[in-house]
C-alpha cells in the first residue's frame, strides 16, 4: 500500500494547509475560542516582538493562482496526448513463403568456401534428397511465422516461375483485400539481383522485375529479402517510391516495409558457425540464434553444448519457464532499444501498428547485431538508425547467460527450481532511480517500456504500477510517453482484475491518463471499465482522496458522452452519489472537500441534457441533500454543487423527454424539483467566491432559458418599479480592453450595441437597426449616437420599449413554442430570481457580470446601463487623454476573448431629463422572443463561455453560458500530485529574510525618539484629477502606492522617483476607494482595494507595469438603511484570522473569512447611526473598532457570542468619527479615535467613563487620523493644508504646514495619512494630488 500513503500524506497536505491557517486562536470547527477571548481582554502583559508578525498567507489556494489566467476549452482533447493513439491499426493477413534454393546447384555468381554455411531453418539440405529437403525447409519455414501470427493464411513456392510467383501474389492480395501481405524471398540458390532492378526464380534464371511484383502484391505490404545483395532491391522500391510520389498530386500513401539481409556490395556470410539463411533465422527464431550466437562469444563456449539449447525448458507463451523468461526479456530490450532511437511516429508505425511487423523488426534489431559482427549489414525501408551497440543489449547477454548456466542442471533434474532473471528487477530499481533525479528537460526515461513488460507479470506488476504512477504525475509530457509505448490496452484489461492492492494504483493512472485525453472515456464504456470505478467509489476503506478521483473518472465517462452516462445509470451511480453527499452531512467526520466536489461534478454531468437521469434525481430528491453543501466552507465545493443543481433545471431541448413530455407526475415533481433549486440558488448569489457566483450565473440562466417565457413579463414589472428606487447602476456585459491595464466593463447587450454605463441615459439599439454593427458597437454615423437622438427621441418614450404584458405570457410569441417547456412556479420566486439575476448583473467581477447580463438577453433584454451618449461616441472614435498610454491586463473576468474592445471613457454624463432615464430601464422582446448570436466571429461577445445562437434547436441551446467549474476543476488532476505542495526553499528564505528584518526594524520602532518627523524625504505628484484619495507604504520596499476618487491606482518608487505602474481598479469612475491595504505583506503581498461602494478587489502583481490580474471581487456590503442611497462602505482587514469587517451605512458589520470566501458573521451596530471609521487589531484576532458619524466608539470581537464587547461616546460634540485605531502594543482595549470637530480621544475600553488623554488637535477640521503599527506616534491631518504628530503621550512632536516661501514644502487640504508599518515614516496624501513622504531624519532608516 505504499502509494495509498504515499497519495494521502501528498495530496492532504493541501487540505491540511488551508485548515492550518484556521489554528492558533480557532477551534476545531472553524469558531474562535471565547474563552481565549475573554482572557485576552484581561491581559496586560507587555508584548513580545514576534506577536507583531503576521503568520498566516492567504489566497494561495489553486482558484487564486491560476483561474485568473483559465480559459474554458474542452478537457484535454487538443493535441498533446492525440498521438498516441494508432489510428490505423494494420494485420497481416497473408504471407507469401519463396523459396529459390536450386538445391546442390550453386548460383553461377557466388564462390563458396569450404566448409561453408549449409543450414536452412536449421536443416541440412544434403542430409536427404533435395526436392524433400526442399519441401521439409519451406514446411519449416511456414511454422516458424506461425509462431508469430498464427491467424494468417500462408502460401507457399517453391522454386517458382515467374507465372507462378504472379499467381501466388495476386492471390494473397485478393485474400488479404486492405490488410498487409507478407512476401518472404530466399534467394540462396539464385544470382544475385541485377543491376536492371530483377530478382531470380527458378533454376533458369528467370529475372522477375520489382515493378512487377510490386505491382502485383499493391500495398499494405512487407518484403523480406534473405539473399546477397539485396540492397538492390531496397533501392529499387525506393526509387519506386518517389516516382509514385512524384507522380501523385498529393502525398503518396503507398505502405511498404522492406528488409533486407546486406547492403547492394555486400554478400551473405559463408562461415560455417551460422546458418545459410542467418537472416531468416534472426527473424523466425531469434532466441536460439542470439543464444547460438552468445555462447560462440561466451567465456564457457568450449565446454557448452549447443544443442541443449534446442531443449530449453518451457514455452515462449510460460513467462515462468526458462525460455518464456527469455523471449519476454528479449521482447523487452528490442522494444526498448527501438523506443529509445526511433521517433515516436515510426516506432508506433513499425513497433505497435501491426503484430508481425512488430516481431519481425524486434528480430531485425537482433539480425543487426549479429550480422555486423560477421561484416554483412542487413538494411531496411524505413531506414533505421544503428543499435547493434546500444547498452541493452548488454541486459540481454547477462540473461542469457544466467539461463545458459542452470540448463544443464535443469536438464539433468527437472525438479531444480528455475531461478529467474533479475532483469526485470534491476531495469524497475534504474527507473525508479530515474524517477528521483529526471524531469521533462532531461532524456525520457530508458526504462519505460520496460516497465509495460512488466504489467505482465503478477510478481512485479504492482512495483510496475506505482512506479508507473509516479511517472505519468510528472506532466502531461509523460503521459504521453506512456500512451505513445502503448500501456492504454494494459492498464484497460488490468480494470478486470479483482486484486485488491491494486485498486488505489489502477484508480490513480487512469486519472492522469483521462486528465490528458478525454476520449479513452469510450474504451472504459465499451470494456465496462465504469462498474470498476463505481465500486471503488462506494467502497468506505479506500481514502477520500482516491474516491474523488474515482469520481472524477465517472464524470470524464459521462461528460458530453450519452452512452457514457446511460450505462453508469444503469448500474446505480446516481445512488451511490447521493447516498455519500448525504452521509457528509450526517456525520460528525468532516469529509473531504475533494470528494465532495467530485461527487457533485459527478453527478452534474451524469444530469446534463440527460432528461431520464434528471428525472432520477429529482425522484431521489437530489436539491435537498444538495441544500447543505451549499454553506460548505471550500467555494470549490459550493461551486460543483451549484453546477451540479443547475444541470437538474430543465432546458426543454432533450429529444428523449418527448417520451415523458406528458407525465404529470414528472412535471410536478420537475416543478417542486426547480423550486427547491432556485431556493437554493438565491441563496449564494452575495457569496465571496467568483468561482461560486460564475456557476449561480450560469444556472440562472439556463433557468431564464427554460422559464423565459413566463419570466419576460416578471422583469419587465420589476425593472419599471427599479426605475422610481433605485437610478443608480446596472450592469454590465462583457469586458473593454481600455488601456491600463485591467478589463473594464461595458455595456455590450448581443441583439444591437453598446449602451450607456452607471446613473446616465439608456441606449435603446435593436438588432434590425442598419447603423448598429456586428460587434455591438455604436457607429458615429448612427443616429443613435447622437445626443439629440438621446434626449428627445422616441426613444425616450416608454412605450416604444414594452409591450402589453398580456402578450409576453403568451408563448405562441416565442420562437421555440415547439419546444416543451418546464411548468411556471410562483411569482414570487420569479421576482427573487430577476433580483438575482439584476445583482448578478452588477457584480464586481467583469465575468461574472457578464454572465448576468448574459441572463437578461436570454430573456430579451437588449438595454442596460452605460455611460453617457458623449463618452460612448467619444469611445468609438478616439482614445482619451486618460487611457492614452496606461496599459490594462486581461485577467480571469475579461470576456473579450481576446479582441481588442472599444476604449470607456471617463466623461461626465450628461444630465437628461429624468424621465428619459427611467423609462429607458428596460426593453422586453414581447412579440419576437428570438435569440441573438454570442459568439459570431464579429461579436463583441468573443468569449469561451458563450455559446453562439442560432435557429435551430442546438444552436439556441448552445447560446447558454456554459459552465467552467468542471473543466477547471479537471485542471488539479493535470497537475503533480504525489510531490509535496509546500513553499520552496527561495520562498521560505525569502519570507525568513523579511520577518528578520520586520522584527529588526520593530525593535527600533519601539526604542525610537522621534523629535519632529517634519523633514519632506519624497513629493510625488500623482496626476490625479480629483486629488489623492488613499495612499499606502509598502513595507519592505520603496513604493507608494495612491488611488483618486475615480479608483485610478498608481504605484510610485520614491527612491527614484519613478512611476512604476498605473491602472484602473474598475471602470466606473465615480464611486471611489475608501481603503486599501496589503494582504501577505511578508511574502508576494496583494493589494486589497475597497470601493465606496462595498466592492472588494484584489490584485497581484500590482507592481509591474500592465502585469496587475485580478485575484478575486467580492461585493462585501449587502443593503442599505432606509432612505440612504449611497453605501459609503468602511472596510479593514485582519491579516492574522483572514477577515475582512465591512459596514457603512447598513445596520450591521458583515465579517467575511476571505480564506473560505464566505459571509461568517452579520452583527448588529447597535445604533440607529451608521459606521464611519473601521479599524482591525493588528495582533489581536477577530477583535475589530468602530467609529460612529454620532461621536460613539464600540469595540468588537467576533469570538464573543454578542460580538460587542463594550461602547462609549468620547466626543464632546456629535460629530462624525474620521478614524479610529488601535494603540502599539498587546493591550486590546487602547484605542484612538478622532472626530471631525478636530479632538483626539485617548481611551481605554476596560474605562468607560470617559478618555484618559484628549488632545484638541484641530479646530473643526480633522480629516484623517493615522497611528503608527508599532511606534508611539499619531498623526493628524487636517483640511486646513496642516499635519499634527503627537506621541502616545499626548506631546505634540511636530507640525507640517503649508508655507507660501520658495523652494518650502507645500502640502494642500489632507485626504489621507498613512505610516510606514516598520519604519518612522509618514505618506500624506492631499486634495492637490500631491503624495508626500516625511522622516525624522532626511535619510530614512532602511
Amino acid at each position: 500500500m505504499a502509494l495509498g500513503d504515499l497519495t494521502i500524506s501528498q495530496l492532504s497536505a493541501v487540505a491540511e494547509e488551508s485548515a492550518d491557517h484556521e489554528d492558533g486562536d480557532r477551534n476545531n470547527d472553524g469558531s474562535f475560542d471565547v474563552v481565549a477571548a475573554e482572557n485576552e481582554m484581561t491581559m496586560t502583559t507587555t508584548a513580545t516582538s514576534m506577536a507583531y508578525v503576521p503568520q498566516f498567507i492567504w489566497f494561495r489556494e489553486l482558484r487564486h493562482d491560476e483561474f485568473e489566467a483559465y480559459v474554458p476549452t474542452a478537457l484535454a482533447n487538443t493535441g498533446l496526448v492525440s498521438k498516441w493513439r494508432i489510428k490505423d491499426r494494420m494485420k497481416t493477413g497473408c504471407v507469401a513463403l519463396v523459396l529459390c534454393l536450386n538445391i546442390s546447384v550453386p548460383p553461377p555468381d557466388v564462390i563458396r568456401v569450404s566448409p561453408c554455411a549449409q543450414m536452412q531453418c536449421w536443416i541440412d539440405p544434403h542430409s536427404m534428397p533435395p526436392q524433400r529437403a526442399l519441401e521439409t525447409i519451406g514446411r519449416t519455414l511456414l511454422e516458424q511465422y506461425e509462431r508469430w501470427q498464427p491467424k494468417a493464411r500462408y502460401k507457399i513456392s517453391l522454386d517458382p516461375t515467374i507465372d507462378e510467383v504472379k499467381k501466388l501474389c495476386t492471390t494473397c492480395r485478393k485474400y488479404a483485400k486492405s490488410e498487409r501481405v507478407l512476401f518472404h524471398y530466399n534467394g540462396y540458390g539464385v544470382a544475385k539481383p541485377s543491376v536492371k532492378n530483377e530478382i531470380w526464380l527458378f533454376n533458369k534464371y528467370i529475372p522477375l522485375p520489382i515493378s512487377d511484383l510490386d505491382s502485383w502484391l499493391k500495398t499494405p505490404s512487407i518484403y523480406v529479402f534473405d539473399c546477397s545483395a539485396a540492397g538492390v532491391i531496397v533501392n529499387a522500391f525506393i526509387e519506386l517510391q518517389n516516382l509514385a510520389a512524384s507522380n501523385s498530386s498529393g502525398t503518396s500513401t503507398r505502405d511498404c516495409i522492406l528488409l533486407a539481409a546486406c547492403e547492394a556490395h555486400e554478400t551473405l556470410p559463408q562461415s560455417a558457425e551460422y546458418p545459410a539463411d542467418i537472416f531468416t533465422s534472426c527473424l523466425t527464431t531469434p532466441i536460439k540464434m542470439a543464444l547460438r550466437w552468445f555462447c560462440t562469444r561466451s567465456l564457457f563456449c568450449e565446454s557448452f553444448d549447443y544443442s541443449l539449447i534446442d531443449r530449453i525448458p518451457g514455452r515462449q507463451t510460460d513467462r515462468k519457464t526458462p525460455l518464456g523468461e527469455l523471449n519476454w526479456i528479449f521482447t523487452a530490450v528490442t522494444d526498448t532499444i527501438a523506443w529509445n532511437v526511433l521517433p515516436h511516429d515510426l516506432f508506433q508505425r513499425l513497433f505497435r501498428q501491426d503484430l508481425l511487423v512488430a516481431s519481425l523488426f524486434r528480430n531485425f534489431l537482433l539480425a543487426e547485431r549479429i550480422m555486423r559482427s560477421a561484416n554483412c549489414s542487413p538494411i531496411s525501408y524505413p531506414m533505421l538508425p544503428p543499435t547493434h551497440q546500444h547498452h541493452m543489449w548488454d541486459a540481454w547477454d547477462m540473461a542469457a547467460e544466467i539461463c545458459l548456466l542452470q540448463l544443464p542442471t535443469l536438464l539433468a533434474d527437472p525438479s531444480v527450481e528455475f531461478q529467474p532473471s533479475s532483469f526485470f528487477t534491476d531495469q524497475l530499481t534504474a527507473f525508479e532511480l530515474w524517477l528521483d533525479y529526471g524531469s521533462e528537460n532531461k532524456k525520457p526515461p530508458v526504462q519505460l517500456p520496460v516497465v509495460l513488460q512488466v504489467l505482465l507479470s503478477q510478481s512485479h506488476r504492482f512495483r510496475a504500477l506505482v512506479l508507473l504512477g509516479r511517472f505519468l504525475d510528472m506532466g502531461p509530457w509523460a503521459v504521453d510517453l506512456a500512451l505513445s509505448v502503448g500501456i492504454f490496452p494494459c492498464v484497460l484489461k488490468l480494470l478486470q482484475t479483482t486484486t485488491p492492492e491494486l485498486r488505489q494504483i489502477l484508480v490513480f493512472i487512469w486519472t492522469k491518463i483521462l486528465a490528458f485525453d478525454k476520449s479513452c472515456q469510450a474504451d472504459l464504456v465499451k470494456d465496462g471499465g465504469h462498474a470498476y470505478f463505481i465500486r471503488f467509489l462506494d467502497s468506505v476503506e479506500a481514502y477520500p482522496e482516491q474516491r474523488a478521483m474515482a469520481a472524477f473518472v465517472l464524470a470524464v465517462i459521462a461528460d458530453g458522452h450519452r452512452r457514457g452516462q446511460e450505462a453508469c445509470i444503469e448500474v446505480g451511480l446516481i445512488n451511490v452519489c447521493l447516498k455519500h453527499l448525504q452521509g457528509s452531512t450526517y456525520n460528525d467526520v468532516q469529509t473531504e472537500p475533494l470528494f465532495l466536489q467530485w461527487l457533485c461534478l459527478c453527478l452534474g454531468k451524469l444530469w446534463e441534457d440527460f432528461t431520464e437521469a434528471q428525472v432520477l434525481g429529482l425522484q431521489a430528491d437530489a436539491p435537498a441533500i444538495f441544500v447543505p453543501l451549499l454553506s460548505q466552507s471550500q467555494p470549490e465545493v459550493r461551486a460543483a454543487s451549484i453546477f451540479a443543481l443547475g444541470t437538474l433545471l430543465d432546458v426543454g431541448f432533450d429529444t428523449s423527454k418527448d417520451d415523458i413530455g406528458e407525465d404529470e407526475d414528472y412535471d410536478n415533481e420537475e416543478k417542486v424539483g426547480a423550486e427547491v433549486i432556485m431556493k437554493s440558488l438565491l441563496s449564494v448569489v452575495s457569496d465571496a467566491s467568483p468561482l461560486v457566483r460564475t456557476e449561480v450565473a450560469v444556472a440562472l440562466a439556463r433557468f431564464a432559458f427554460g422559464h423565459k417565457v413566463h419570466l419576460k413579463s416578471v422583469v419587465a414589472a420589476y425593472l419599471k418599479s427599479q426605475s422610481n428606487s433605485m437610478p443608480t447602476s446596472l450592469p454590465s456585459s462583457t469586458v473593454k480592453s481600455s488601456g491600463s491595464g485591467y478589463t473594464t466593463p461595458t455595456c455590450y447587450v448581443p441583439h444591437g450595441s453598446v449602451v450607456p454605463s452607471p446613473n446616465a441615459p439608456l441606449l435603446r439599439v435593436g438588432g434590425d437597426s442598419p447603423s448598429i454593427s456586428h460587434d455591438g458597437r455604436v457607429s458615429t454615423s448612427s443616429p443613435v449616437a447622437t445626443p439629440g437622438f438621446m434626449h428627445g427621441s422616441p426613444l425616450s418614450d416608454g412605450s416604444s420599449h414594452h409591450s402589453d404584458s398580456g402578450r409576453l405570457g403568451d408563448a405562441s410569441s416565442d420562437g421555440v413554442v415547439n419546444h416543451i417547456r418546464p411548468r411556471p412556479l410562483d411569482n414570487s420566486l420569479y421576482t427573487k430570481s430577476v433580483q438575482a439575476m439584476y445583482a448578478l448583473a452588477k457584480d464586481p467581477s467583469p465575468r461574472v457580470a457578464g454572465l448576468g447580463c448574459r441572463v437578461f438577453s436570454i430573456l430579451g433584454i437588449d438595454q442596460v446601463f452605460a455611460k453617457s451618449v458623449k463618452s460612448t461616441v467619444e469611445s468609438t472614435t478616439s482614445p482619451g487623454p486618460r487611457s492614452a498610454g496606461l496599459n490594462r491586463s486581461s485577467s480571469w473576468f475579461d470576456m473579450s476573448g481576446g479582441r481588442r474592445l472599444p476604449v470607456p471613457f471617463r466623461t461626465p454624463p450628461v444630465s437628461p431629463p429624468q424621465s428619459s432615464f427611467l423609462t429607458g430601464l428596460r426593453r422586453v422582446y414581447s412579440l419576437d422572443f428570438r435569440h441573438h448570436p454570442m459568439n459570431s466571429q464579429d461579436s463583441a461577445l468573443a468569449d469561451p463561455l458563450l455559446g453562439s445562437g442560432g435557429s435551430s434547436r442546438a444552436s439556441e441551446h448552445s447560446s447558454i453560458p456554459h459552465s467552467t467549474i468542471y473543466n477547471w476543476s479537471c485542471g488539479r488532476f493535470s497537475k503533480p500530485l504525489l510531490t509535496a505542495a509546500d513553499d520552496n526553499e527561495e520562498v521560505i528564505s525569502r519570507r525568513e529574510e523579511k520577518e528578520k528584518l520586520a522584527l529588526d526594524l520593530i525593535t527600533k520602532c519601539q526604542h525610537c525618539s522621534v523629535n519632529r518627523l517634519h523633514n519632506q524625504i519624497a513629493s510625488w505628484d500623482t496626476k490625479f484629477e480629483s486629488g489623492t484619495r488613499t495612499a499606502l507604504l509598502h513595507p519592505f520596499s520603496p513604493f507608494v502606492i495612491a488611488s483618486d476618487e475615480s479608483e485610478r491606482i498608481r504605484v510610485w518608487n520614491y527612491k527614484e522617483a519613478t512611476l512604476l505602474n498605473s491602472f484602473d481598479n474598475h471602470g466606473y469612475p465615480d464611486k471611489g476607494i475608501s481603503k486599501i491595504c496589503l494582504v501577505n505583506e511578508l511574502d508576494e503581498s496583494l493589494l486589497l482595494v475597497a470601493s465606496s461602494d462595498g466592492n472588494i478587489r484584489i490584485w497581484k502583481e500590482y507592481t509591474a507595469r500592465g502585469q496587475q490580474k485580478l485575484v478575486s471581487a467580492f461585493s462585501s456590503i449587502q443593503g442599505l438603511r432606509p432612505g440612504s442611497r449611497t453605501v459609503n462602505a468602511v472596510v479593514d482587514w485582519q491579516q492574522q484570522s483572514g477577515y475582512l469587517f465591512a459596514s457603512g451605512k447598513i445596520s450591521s458589520i458583515m465579517s467575511w473569512d476571505l480564506d473560505k470566501e464566505q459571509l461568517v458573521n452579520t452583527s448588529p451596530i447597535y445604533s440607529d447611526c451608521s459606521i464611519s471609521a473601521l479599524s482591525a487589531s493588528e495582533v489581536h484576532v477577530g477583535q475589530f473598532g468602530a467609529g460612529f458619524v454620532d461621536g460613539s466608539v464600540k469595540l468588537f470581537d467576533i469570538r464573543m457570542p454578542e460580538m460587542l464587547v463594550c461602547s462609549t461616546r468620547p466626543h464632546p460634540k456629535v460629530e462624525r468619527v474620521v478614524g479610529v485605531c488601535f494603540q502599539p502594543g498587546l493591550q486590546p482595549s487602547k484605542v484612538v479615535s478622532a472626530s471631525q470637530a478636530g479632538d483626539i480621544q485617548f481611551l481605554d475600553m476596560r474605562n468607560l467613563k470617559e478618555a484618559y488623554l484628549t488632545i484638541d488637535a484641530h479646530r473643526g477640521s480633522l480629516t484623517s487620523l493615522a497611528v503608527h503599527r508599532h511606534a508611539p506616534l499619531i498623526a493628524s491631518g487636517s483640511s486646513k493644508q496642516l499635519i499634527k504628530v503627537f506621541n502616545l503621550e499626548g506631546q505634540q512632536l511636530g507640525t507640517i504646514r503649508y508655507l507660501s516661501t520658495f523652494m518650502a514644502q507645500k502640502i494642500g487640504s489632507v485626504r489621507c495619512l498613512t505610516f510606514h508599518p516598520y519604519q518612522v515614516l509618514l505618506a500624506a496624501g492631499a486634495t492637490d494630488a500631491c503624495v508626500s513622504i516625511y522622516a525624522d531624519e532626511i535619510s530614512p532608516p532602511t
